[in-house]
């Protein structure tokens, strides 16, 4: 058998990114600032000028950087200053005539070309023929293509990095729904991906095998214990056949719940084991349940549904409903049954016509031995371990049970995934 090959780190396709990401943005601004033109409007050529100011014809390039006009006299723009020394070569350039010029650049020594804004006018003995540079634009040609390009290269590494940040989440999301789906008996499942999930999933099932021993052991001593309690238990009750009547008949009570809590407790921790779950008709466990209670004389109904099938222990789910069944006809005296069919799920319900659950106590009332009652007499109530049943029985089957506090009676919830 070949040795498996070693998963990479989960660092290394996030390092990766990120050196993509540098070289992309470097070599695009590389690109263009070596290849395009100058983020300023061009200079136009004082013979350019003018030509213009004759009225000559231009290049359809330059043409798009002057603004002409015809009639009043030039007038400065904001910025804009007169230089008498460029007056004077436009006004050799054109031939002479009535010349007033505005500048919104200083002159730069010899250069044959105006930059930035100017207007000029010149009088050609009839009328004035004006010429503006035309105002900056903000999105000149340098400017989109450089925001095409950034754009284009940040739209690409987002691509990169969608497909790299999914391929890093999906273990992620398999280790999580793993997680959530372990039970006791079921081990969340091996999750494959970078080294560290491996390694993550990994202490997770040994963490979970650890708890599972640890169920496993309580369990055994549990039974140990009770069967140990058995025998003198057995003892006491045969020596107190001696005693008189009345005194007999208590201490025989007190026998009988000690073994009733004794067998609460153990069937509280075999119920916390995951059974072998097959495809159920939660319909007709529940019609038969209430069957049963029924024609023992329990004050029970229930309102029939859509179909639902289920993935669970019959056993286990027969038992959940039971407890919810039996605590509703003990402490509201009597229970209506139903339930709904959704998309994903099965939600059924159990009323009953008794004083509702006390909002103080909330989710406690879920935990092992906490009862709703504060008195310990059995006749009005268990040993506690009724609703933690029905909540250990309802996570095994990956559900959950809900207390609803209303103004009248009371009800639970019960959430179970259908198949």
């Amino acid at each position: 058998m070949s040795k498996p090959r070693a998963a990479p780190s989960i660092a290394l396709p996030i390092f990766l990114l990120v050196i993509a990401a540098i070289f992309a943005a470097t070599a695009v601004t590389f690109a263009i600032t070596f290849a395009g033109p100058p983020p300023r409007p061009a200079p136009v050529a004082l013979r350019d000028v003018a030509a213009a100011l004759r009225g000559e014809p231009l290049a359809d390039a330059t043409q798009a950087d002057l603004i002409l006009s015809t009639g009043s006299a030039p007038t400065a723009r904001a910025n804009e200053r007169p230089d008498r020394n460029r007056d004077a070569r436009l006004r050799a350039m054109i031939g002479g005539g009535q010349l007033r010029g505005y500048y919104a650049e200083p002159a730069l020594g010899s250069s044959g070309a105006l930059r930035g804004g100017f207007t000029l006018g010149w009088h050609d003995g009839e009328r004035w023929r004006v010429v503006r540079s035309a105002p900056d634009r903000l999105f000149r040609h340098w400017l989109l293509v450089t925001l095409g390009g950034m754009a284009a290269a940040m739209l690409a590494m987002a691509l990169i990095a969608w497909w790299i940040v999914r391929a890093i989440a999906r273990p992620l999301r398999e280790l999580a729904a793993g997680a959530r789906a372990a039970r006791p008996g079921i081990a969340p499942p091996q999750v494959d991906g970078p080294r560290e999930v491996r390694a993550l999933s990994a202490a997770l099932n040994a963490m979970h095998d650890r708890l599972a021993g640890h169920a496993d052991n309580r369990t055994a001593m549990l039974a140990a214990i009770a069967h140990d309690l058995g025998t003198p238990l057995s003892r006491i009750a045969y020596w107190i056949e001696q005693l008189p009547e009345p005194a007999r008949l208590r201490a025989v009570a007190d026998i009988e719940e000690m073994r009733a809590m004794l067998g609460d407790v153990l069937r509280f921790a075999r119920d916390e084991r995951h059974a072998g779950h097959v495809t159920v008709d939660l319909g007709s466990v529940l019609d038969a349940l209430i069957d049963d209670l029924a024609s023992a004389g329990a004050p029970v109904t229930i309102e029939l549904g859509a179909r639902a099938l289920v993935r669970g222990d019959p056993a286990g789910l027969r038992r959940l409903f039971a407890n919810l069944v039996e605590n509703a006809i003990r402490y509201g005296h009597c229970a209506r049954v139903d339930w709904q069919v959704g998309d994903a799920q099965v939600t059924i319900r159990i009323d009953d016509d008794g004083p509702g659950f006390d909002p103080t106590l909330g989710d406690r009332l879920f935990e092992p031995f906490v009862r709703g009652d504060p008195s310990r007499n059995r006749k009005t109530g268990g040993a506690g371990l009724g609703l933690a049943i029905v909540r250990s029985l309802a996570e095994a089957h990956g559900g959950s049970v809900t207390l609803c506090y209303g103004t009248r009676g009371g009800r639970v919830e019960v959430i179970l995934p259908r198949v």
